[in-house]
C-alpha cells in the first residue's frame, strides 16, 4: 500500500527544504523523481542522495512565475519518465510585512509563486495523469493556512488559497481517479526559517512550549505524510488538509 515503484514524481521547490524532505521519502519509497526548481547547482547535492536510495532523479529548471515554465516542466517529466504520478507543489516564498507596507509587486510576488504557480503545474499535470488512469497531488500549506499573523498577510492569503484550490481540484478531478490533498506544515528547520529561529528572540522557546512534541519540525519529518499521500493507502482521502506541526495547531 506504501509502496511507490514504477510511479513518478514532479516535486516543485524540490532541491531543499520541505520539498526535499519529502523527495527523499518518496525516493525511498521507490518512486523515480524529478526536482523542478531555480538553483540548479542546489540541486545537484540532492540528486546524488536521492539516486543513492537506488531510484531514478533528474532535475530541471523550473519559474513557477510562468506558466509556460510550469507546463514545460511537467513535459520534461514525460519525456524523461514516460508518465507522471505524482505531483508536489511545494515552491514558495514570503514577504514579511504588515499589510499595509506591502507594495503591489511584493503581494503579486507571494500570492503568484505560492498559489498561481501551484494551480499552472497542477492544471499542466491532469491530462498526464487522466492518461495514467489516475494520479496524486499534494500541495503544501502552513499553518497560515489556519492562524493570522501580522506579517503574513500575502503569505497566509496564498496559503489558505492553497487549501481552497486543493478541495476545488479534488471535487473537479476524483472522477479521473485524482485524489488532491494538502499538507500544513508547522515550525520547521530549513534555510528560510533557521535565521528567524537563531535570532528572533524568545521565538525558539515559545514554539518549543507550544508545539506537544517538544521541538521544531526537520524536513524529514515531512517524508512519511508524502508517501502515504502519494500511495494507494490514501485513495480514499481527497480534499483534506492535514497539519504536519507535532501538535502545534491543536493548542489553543
Amino acid at each position: 500500500m506504501f509502496d511507490l515503484t514504477g510511479k513518478v514524481a514532479l516535486v516543485t521547490g524540490g532541491n531543499g527544504g520541505i520539498g526535499l524532505g519529502m523527495a527523499r521519502g518518496l525516493a525511498q519509497a521507490g518512486a523515480a523523481v524529478a526536482i523542478a526548481a531555480r538553483n540548479r547547482a542546489k540541486a545537484e547535492a540532492a540528486l546524488k542522495e536521492l539516486r543513492a536510495y537506488g531510484g531514478k532523479a533528474t532535475f530541471m529548471e523550473l519559474d513557477v512565475l510562468d506558466e509556460a515554465s510550469c507546463r514545460g516542466a511537467v513535459a520534461k517529466t514525460i519525456a524523461g519518465f514516460g508518465r507522471l504520478d505524482i505531483l508536489v507543489n511545494n515552491s514558495g516564498t514570503t514577504v514579511r510585512k504588515p499589510p499595509e507596507a506591502l507594495t503591489a509587486d511584493e503581494w503579486r510576488l507571494v500570492v503568484e509563486t505560492n498559489l498561481t504557480g501551484a494551480f499552472f503545474c497542477s492544471q499542466a499535470a491532469y491530462p498526464e495523469m487522466v492518461r495514467a488512469g489516475g494520479g496524486k497531488i499534494i500541495n503544501i500549506g502552513s499553518m497560515m493556512s489556519l492562524f493570522g499573523a501580522p506579517h503574513t498577510a500575502a503569505y497566509g492569503a496564498s496559503k489558505g488559497g492553497m487549501v481552497q484550490l486543493t478541495r476545488a481540484i479534488a471535487t473537479a478531478w476524483g472522477k479521473d481517479n485524482i485524489q488532491a490533498n494538502a499538507v500544513l506544515p508547522g515550525f520547521i528547520v530549513t534555510d528560510l526559517t533557521r535565521e528567524r529561529k537563531e535570532n528572533v528572540p524568545g521565538l525558539d522557546a515559545e514554539i518549543v512550549a507550544r508545539t506537544p512534541a517538544g521541538r521544531w519540525g526537520f524536513p524529514e519529518d515531512l517524508a512519511g505524510i508524502a508517501v502515504f499521500l502519494a500511495a494507494s493507502a490514501s485513495d480514499f482521502v481527497t480534499g483534506a488538509a492535514i497539519p504536519c506541526d507535532g501538535g502545534y495547531s491543536i493548542r489553543d
